[in-house]
């Protein structure tokens, strides 16, 4: 009998063993579960339930309105740490917890698109116990993008007439939200309003032309704008450019001259031969957007073709060419019209010519002026049996008067 009893309380002893161990691996596991071991036994609760952070943690293609929020049900949060990871960049995220500690907040409304945030977040219960947690989400990454092609280029000297002008490569459906994003400011400061032509292009000006010296700044804020469904812009840039000296040019059609004035001083008036009767040039505003030393001009690349389809005229080395509208207006030198015509007979198809020596001659009319020009000047024409140039062509705003101008804008 005593050596059954001695077996029995070995056999309780052993199986106290293994009841004692399985409790003890049932708390080891509970370390992986949540923490609902700990919380039976008092312990701090995990940080997924004092710490909650949307978007989920690991979440793709998150939309950009989606909101972005930490928060504790109670306690406080210590510290929340924000950063975005961008076209191989790392910006680190502005936000502010709130007063009561309770929830954190970016300070702006709307994730940028195709990045990768991460949070990272310290926080106390309501029993000041630490807790801590790390998370990672990704952003939507838009299939279609659009952009807007600045004039004029940054960095650049030009003349008072400039016309800021973006030329976007999709068509805009939400005008007020791509307006609400360009921001062109000026020192001195003056007032700069914005013109739509058309749902492609947005064109900024003052109320009369630049002052001299003036610097302009124009801010592309479209990144993660939405142009149009599901259509998102591309940049986040910053363009300058310096307005130089004052020069407006004013051709008289009937008269054939064309006097040249600097800063409201008289340089010089020159002969010139404007658009023949059947090919008139147009009247108004016009800014010079480029300039070329010599170039190429054939008439069937802007409507002046003969009856094989050939153009008028094919003039392969034009020199001293600047433009002055996109239809094809120019003022450049002309050395095949007889030195008789300028001053006295309109013969162009259009343009405003200048005599000039094949080549480009430096001590010609054309190449005086053209040495005393640059990009933004303005050539103003007058009493030539036309129509007025087009707002819209090349950059012929200055002649909306600036009722009309302030009109165009989208935000009212």
């Amino acid at each position: 009998m005593r050596h059954v009893h001695g077996r029995a309380r070995r056999a309780r002893a052993a199986l106290a063993a293994v009841v004692t161990w399985a409790g003890l691996l049932a708390g080891a596991a509970g370390c992986t579960d949540g923490g609902g071991t700990d919380r039976m036994l008092g312990g701090p609760p995990a940080s997924d339930d004092v710490i909650r952070i949307s978007p989920d943690d690991g979440s793709r293609a998150v939309r950009p309105q989606e909101p972005l929020l930490v928060r504790v049900p109670d306690g406080r949060l210590e510290s929340v740490k924000v950063s975005r990871s961008q076209d191989a960049q790392e910006t680190e995220v502005p936000g502010r917890i709130s007063e009561d500690g309770l929830s954190w907040r970016p300070a702006e409304e709307r994730l940028a698109l195709a990045a990768r945030y991460t949070v990272d977040v310290v926080a106390l219960d309501g029993h000041g116990r630490r807790s801590a947690r790390h998370t990672t989400f990704t952003t939507y990454v838009p299939e279609e993008r659009f952009i807007g092609y600045v004039t004029p280029e940054d960095r650049a000297v030009v003349g008072t007439g400039m016309i800021v002008s973006l030329e976007f490569n999709r068509e805009i459906a939400d005008r007020a939200a791509v307006e609400r994003a360009v921001r062109v400011t000026a020192k001195p400061a003056v007032e700069i309003r914005p013109h739509w032509f058309g749902t492609a292009r947005l064109d900024f000006r003052p109320e009369h032309y630049w002052k001299p010296g003036t610097e302009v700044t124009v801010d592309l804020g479209l990144r993660d704008v939405e142009g149009a469904p599901g259509v998102y812009g591309l940049q986040d840039k910053t363009f300058t450019f310096t307005v130089g000296r004052s020069q407006v040019s004013l051709v008289d059609a009937a008269r054939h001259t064309m006097e040249v004035r600097r800063d409201g001083e008289l340089l010089a008036t020159v002969p010139v031969t404007a658009g023949a009767p059947k090919t008139t040039t147009y009247n108004g505003k016009m800014v010079v957007t480029e300039m070329y030393e010599v170039t190429r001009m054939n008439g069937a690349t802007v409507g002046f073709k003969k009856k094989n389809g050939k153009g008028e005229y094919d003039i392969k080395d034009v020199p001293h060419a600047m433009r002055l509208t996109d239809s094809g207006t120019f003022l450049h030198g002309n050395y095949w019209a007889p030195a008789s015509v300028f001053g006295t007979t309109n013969v162009s198809h259009g343009c405003v010519g200048l005599r000039d020596a094949k080549g480009g001659g430096s001590d010609t009319p054309a190449g005086w002026f053209f040495d005393r020009s640059i990009v933004g000047d303005v050539v103003e024409v007058v009493h030539s049996k036309d129509k007025k140039v087009a707002p819209d062509n090349g950059l012929g705003g200055w002649n909306l008067g600036w009722k009309e101008w302030k009109a165009g804008s989208a935000l009212g």
